[in-house]
């Protein structure tokens, strides 16, 4: 599993970095950010991409599991 930390980003770098994460060819992917709109944004493209996602919300964060 690839993890990325996006903490402290603004669209649409957290998408970018996923993007780029995906190029590894894994299975599975986590990724963190600290606001709503780079969750929703992540999870439309990682959707799109046809991976399945679900989220955890904690202390204002997100962490996000990507998998095929």
């Amino acid at each position: 599993m690839t993890k990325v930390d996006a903490r402290g980003l603004s669209c649409p770098e957290p998408v970018i970095l996923i993007s780029q994460a995906m190029k590894s060819g894994d299975s599975s992917y986590e990724i963190t950010v600290d606001n709503r709109v780079s969750k929703e944004n992540v999870t439309r493209y990682a959707e799109h991409q046809g991976y399945q996602v679900s989220s955890v919300e904690a202390d204002g964060e997100f962490t996000l599991k990507i998998q095929k």
